[in-house]
Order: structure tokens, then sequence, then C-alpha cells
């Protein structure tokens, strides 16, 4: 049958811009999505039903996210509804949950097309069958997030030894970070620049838990200068975007198997003090540097860094902090082996719903 007859489009005109939402949840507010996800509250409800929210315009479009209880929506969004005599929410989320499963248009700036998509044809299995497949994805899914936490706790675990190693340390020297590193912005493109086979522009969705993910890439034909090609061990920051809190995040440039630039609202900070500074821009000590009074951070720019001091430890202690990170790395890379396993199977598992 037509995926339309079971997963129905809902009404979301004048839905609110994200930047006038709560961030943090108020007292008879109601949880809303944004194209990010669950994010924001607003004072009102739209819906009192489950559902399914897609993130409809953006890199990332195609996300889509549970709703349940009383919620709301953001512009950039698409609320849908799901017949449950005919379907269950779960399986219809894990089957839509897969951004490459849309009908895209736009290229500088991608778009679900929600109606073409939906009116394809699909074999529904039974209720029963259908309960069968999310419990066997749930557990999947339960295995995931249980690596995820694992690898947060790793990487909390290095945040910890460099506040204990650093943080009443009164040897360590306070420094700018101009001394210590180099940091520039990247490469400004036009639309008529991104070509399918050129040279891959790193953007904000490129930097994922603290590191580098190549799943969602922009290539681009244009002239690209030496100091906008990346590097080993450069430290890549988001410095403009327009969710405040993806700004500041970062990633390690590893070892690459291509080269590669960076984009306008991203920044690159070169130094030989890469592993303590990278665990450094994560904590709210750098966080606080960079803020400017108000709730959120919309950009981070070369003034401000240069603005920012720093405790910097002597080399024996630089290296030692280098090696301890570098064995909770190893333990990182074992887990993230088994995350990426997990995920494959699920993967398969949901390309077998489309089939």
């Amino acid at each position: 049958m037509k995926i339309s007859e079971v997963i129905k489009s809902l009404p979301a005109s004048n839905a609110a811009i994200k930047n006038t939402a709560a961030t943090t949840p108020q007292e008879g507010w109601y949880p809303a999505y944004s194209a990010s996800g669950q994010d924001v509250w607003l004072p009102d409800y739209r819906f009192d039903h489950s559902g399914i929210v897609v993130s409809a315009v953006g890199a990332r479009c195609g996300k889509a996210f549970k709703a349940d209880g009383k919620w709301n929506v953001c512009a950039n969004t698409h609320p849908l509804f799901v017949d449950e005599s005919k379907a269950l929410r779960d399986y219809c989320w894990y089957m839509i949950n897969d951004e490459d499963w849309w009908i895209k248009g736009g290229t500088a700036q991608p778009f679900v097309k929600v109606k073409d998509s939906l009116n394809r044809e699909h074999t529904f299995p039974t209720l029963d069958e259908q309960a069968k497949i999310v419990a066997k994805l749930d557990y999947i899914q339960k295995i995931i997030q249980q690596k995820l936490n694992l690898i947060k706790a790793l990487d909390n675990l290095i945040k910890a030894r460099f506040v204990e190693m650093f943080g009443n340390d009164e040897s360590c020297l306070i420094r700018p970070l101009s001394d210590i590193a180099e940091y520039w912005n990247g490469l400004t493109y036009k639309p008529a620049d991104v070509s399918s086979d050129g040279m891959i522009v790193l953007r904000s969705s490129n930097i994922q838990d603290s590191r580098l993910n190549l799943n969602d890439i922009v290539r681009v034909n244009c002239e690209v200068g030496d100091k906008k090609i990346v590097k080993k061990n450069d430290i890549l920051m988001c410095s403009r975007n327009g969710s405040a809190r993806l700004v500041g995040k970062v990633a390690l440039i590893p070892e690459l198997k291509e080269t590669m630039s960076f984009g306008a609202f991203m920044m690159i900070i070169r130094s030989d003090y890469y592993p303590y500074l990278m665990t450094y821009f994560q904590l709210p000590a750098f966080r606080s540097q960079i803020s400017t009074g108000t709730t959120t951070i919309n950009q981070i720019t070369r003034y401000m860094l240069d603005k920012v001091l720093l405790p910097v430890p002597d080399k024996a202690k630089l290296e030692d902090f280098a090696s301890f990170v570098s064995q909770v790395d190893k333990s990182k890379f074992a887990v993230q082996k088994l995350l990426v396993a997990s995920k494959n199977v699920l993967q398969l598992i949901k390309e077998d719903l489309n089939e």
C-alpha cells in the first residue's frame, strides 16, 4: 500500500523559530522539536498523541525523532502521524529514520520531499510481526547506547585526569593561547563550486561526539590555498553555527586518506600541544573565557581566542598526559569497533524493512 495511507502529515503552519523557544524546561511548558531533535520547550502544545518529527531542511535532513504525550515543533521540521491500526509508530520510525530513505531536493540547502517520499509503496507486515522487529531493533539500539555511554565515560576519564594534573598545578605558567597555537578560519565557497568529485570541505556536521565523522560530506571544485588544507593532529572547531550548542565543538584530525579542507564557519587550531588543547577546549574553563555574558555563544572569533589564558604544563607533564590519552584512546578504539559492528547490524535489519 502507499506509505501515505499509514504515515500522514500533520499541520505545522506558523511553527515557532527555534531561537524564540526556551533551551531548558520551564514550568507549564511543553517539549518541542527542532531539526536537531527535542532540545527546546514552548509555552503551548500542538499535538497530544504519539508521532514522528522529521528534520526537514539542512545537511542532516531526514533524521527522525519519536514524539509522545503533548508536544510541539519548531520551523524546519515536519510532524507525522501513524495510523496504528495499520502500523506501529516505532516500526515506522525505524523505517524512516534514515537520511538516505528520504527523497530530497536542493543542493546547497537540502530538504526532504515529504509528499514524494510518502507516496511510495511499502509492504507492511502484520502488527505482531512488526512488534517482533521493533523488539529486535530496540535490543540492538540498547547495545549501541551502552557502547556510546562507555565511550563517554572514557572521555570523562581523560577530562578528570586533565583536571587532576593541571587544575591546581601552580608550576604551570599562565599563557595566552596564541603563544602555543595558531588558528584561522576556513574556505569560503559558492554553491556553484559544489561538485561530486572535488575536495572534501569539513563542516560542523563532520564533528560527531568529538570525533571526525565523514558520513555527511560536501565536495567542492575551486582553488584551495595551503592554509585551508587540514593536517594530521590539527584541531577542527566549529566557530559559527545557527545552533549555539554546536559552536565550540572540536574533533582531532586523524591520518586522512585524501586531502581535505574546512569551511568558513570552521576553524583550525594547530599546535604541538594538541592532546592538551583537545581536552581543554571541551572543559567549562574554556567556555567561560569565550562567553560574551549572554546565555548562548553564537560564534568564536580569532579575537576571542587571542584573549584566552590557560595554564601551560612543562614538556614532561605534557608527555605524561599525552601518554595517558593514548592509552585511553586504545580502549575507545576497541569499543568503537564494537559500536560500528552493532550499528551495521542495525542498518542491515532496517534495510530489510524497505525491501
